[in-house]
Formats: C-alpha cells, sequence, structure tokens
C-alpha cells in the first residue's frame, strides 16, 4: 500500500479533487489526480505492481534510460562492461531489475523550494545489472498549486558513494504513461504538441544510429513545433527520442542539467474532460510513446475486485533524458559519465489542470 502522502493530503485541503500517490517500490508515481480523475496507469495496489509491470507503469528508471547497444559500455575504468540483455541483444532500462524495480527509502516529508515534498533514496551498489561503481540516488517529490494549476515537481540527484572505481554512467528518467480521457481504453481523440521534430534515429531494434535528424519521419507529426495533431485509435505511433537542440554539441551537455531552463517537452489536451497536461524539463531529449506494445493483463485485487486489461495506447510516455545510448557511444557519454565528487541532476515539472 502506499505510504502516507503529506503532499496528497496538502493539495486535498486546497482542491480536493486532487492528489497524488506514490510508492516505495521503483519510487512510483501511482496517482496524479486532476478534477477527479487519475491521468496515469496505475495498479491500485502494490503487490500488482511486483508481478504485472511489465510496462514500467510509473516507475522512477535506471541506472540508464532507453536502450545501451549491445548490452556493452567500452572504455569505461578502462574496461568493457557487460550489461544485463533484457531487449533482445540491447539493454533497456537499466536490465532485467533496474531502479522501478527496487524498494527506494522513504518517503521523508520535507520542505523544498517551499513547498511539501517528500524523498525517496535508493542505493544502486556496485555491479547491481552489470554496472560499475555504488551510487545513490535521490528523488524529490513537490506538489503544489500555481494559478488554479496542479503543478507537480520531479527532481533527480545522483552521487558515487563508493570508492570502486572512478566513474560510471547514469541516466534517471519516470515512466508514468498519461490518459488525459482516463474512462477510455486508448489515448483516441488526444490533441498533442511537441517542443521539436527533431528525432534520434533508430535500428529496427530500438538501438541508436547515431544519426539524429532535424524532421520528423512521420508526416502525421508536424514539422513546426508546438503544432497540435491528433491521436486517432492507430495513428500516429511513435516511439523515438526527440532532441531539442539537435545543432548542440552533446560535449556541451552537463552532467547536471539543473543548470539549463526548463522547456517544453509536450503537451497533451482532451476534448471530452477538457484536462491538458503541460511537460517541461531541464534535460537535452525525451522519448515519446504511444503505448503500442502495453500488453498488461486483467488482474484482481487481494480484496477480489477486478482490473481491467491495458492493451496498446492505454498510455502515451513522455520520458525527460539524455540520448539514447549516450552510455554506450562515447561521443555522447559525457552527458551521463559520473564521476567521484560529481552530481548527475535533472528537474520536470508536470502541471495539469481542467478548462
Amino acid at each position: 500500500m502506499a505510504a502516507p502522502n503529506p503532499v496528497s493530503e496538502s493539495l486535498s485541503k486546497k482542491t480536493p479533487e486532487s492528489a497524488f500517490t506514490f510508492l516505495p517500490r521503483g519510487a512510483i508515481i501511482q496517482e496524479f489526480s486532476v478534477a477527479g480523475l487519475n491521468i496515469v496507469q496505475n495498479f491500485p495496489e502494490a503487490q500488482l505492481y511486483n508481478d504485472h509491470n511489465s510496462a514500467y507503469f510509473g516507475e522512477t528508471i535506471g541506472r540508464t534510460t532507453n536502450r545501451i547497444t549491445d548490452a556493452e559500455i567500452r572504455n569505461l575504468n578502462g574496461k568493457t562492461y557487460g550489461l544485463a540483455k533484457n531487449s533482445g541483444k540491447n539493454s533497456l532500462h537499466g536490465g532485467t531489475s533496474g531502479w522501478g524495480k527496487k524498494e527506494w527509502k522513504g518517503p521523508q516529508a520535507l520542505k523544498r523550494n517551499g513547498k511539501e515534498g517528500m524523498l525517496f533514496s535508493y542505493l544502486s551498489k556496485d555491479g547491481e545489472e552489470g554496472y560499475p561503481g555504488t551510487v545513490e540516488c535521490n528523488c524529490w517529490y513537490t506538489a503544489g498549486l500555481d494559478q488554479g494549476k496542479t503543478v507537480l515537481e520531479v527532481e533527480y540527484e545522483v552521487e558515487m558513494v563508493g570508492d570502486e572505481v572512478e566513474e560510471t554512467v547514469v541516466g534517471v528518467t519516470n515512466h508514468s504513461y498519461f490518459n488525459l480521457n482516463p474512462t477510455a481504453p486508448t489515448i483516441e481523440g488526444t490533441v498533442a504538441t511537441l517542443g521539436t521534430a527533431a528525432y534520434q534515429e533508430i535500428n529496427q531494434d530500438g538501438s541508436a544510429t547515431g544519426k539524429i535528424h532535424p524532421l520528423y519521419h512521420d508526416p502525421l507529426i508536424p514539422s513546426t513545433p508546438h503544432t497540435p495533431f491528433i491521436f486517432t485509435s492507430s495513428t500516429p505511433n511513435p516511439d523515438d527520442c526527440f532532441v531539442l537542440d539537435p545543432q548542440l554539441a552533446p560535449s556541451s551537455i552537463p552532467i547536471d542539467t539543473r543548470t539549463r531552463p526548463l522547456r517544453i517537452l509536450a503537451t497533451l489536451y482532451h476534448p471530452s474532460t477538457g484536462l491538458h497536461l503541460e511537460v517541461r524539463s531541464t534535460e537535452p531529449a525525451f522519448q515519446f510513446y504511444a503505448g503500442k506494445n502495453i500488453d498488461v493483463p486483467e488482474v484482481t485485487t487481494s480484496k477480489g475486485l477486478g482490473v481491467p486489461a491495458r492493451g496498446p495506447r492505454a498510455g502515451i510516455c513522455i520520458e525527460p533524458s539524455r540520448y539514447v545510448d549516450a552510455a554506450g557511444r562515447e561521443e555522447w557519454r559525457n552527458m551521463v559519465l559520473l564521476r567521484k565528487g560529481q552530481t548527475w541532476g535533472s528537474k520536470s515539472v508536470y502541471t495539469a489542470w481542467k478548462e
């Protein structure tokens, strides 16, 4: 069950129809409710995540995000590290049992940036899923109201706390699926915009080729940023990493992106509910995924209540991140390369409201 949540209680006092719930397992976002509607895909009980969360609903992804080609990192600490292969020949979302599958310490209630929030922490030991070095990740969730809109801030910090090696690689994001018409089985009718049309080219297995194209390959997603498009029952069907500044030298992206301004990654709106979502982040890229591979069976709670199956296009993922395979490609590695004494960091802000 979810731990007591002071953020939810604070929001309930101000707007009774808005609430958040977080779980220690994977520092998962279980509930993000606006106007009485939970806009994230979830399970009603923590135990169900243990057995059925193949889709990564709400998980904090780490020690790295997305895919690493051939599940291998070369020339790190002068060595080659083999990782867990859980996506064909590649490693996906930190491996077979990444951070989203682990029990985190917390929540610890606190004030951060003047807002009520909570802290989850996870200690990832040297060798876990093949990654070198012991690191600690702190995940802060803070929530509040801004001009009548519900705002969730997600902030990550990772530091090396062990002495086993001099360097490692890190990437962290949240894997929530959003559906702004939650009573519907799919995202059909959702109106979206993206902050960029540039994206990373990938192979058939999802690994990065190393190329970044300025315009998206599907004409159903506009070539001009911030131009609305609509999800039908089957199109468009993106599962790609979009890059905000394709002309920016990867070497200029800092290990702690919180020095960069928050920028709009994507917006969603559904006319049936009048709900809006805006996602901003300091991160240089984001995976935008229409959920084509969601395959979660119908399950039953401990009280015998049925939870409907979730299938393709049940939600949209917007995953703020570094580049796909940044850990595996030395020309991009600086943005994920964490050394002793450094801090990996990022911040993302989710703003939702009903018109």
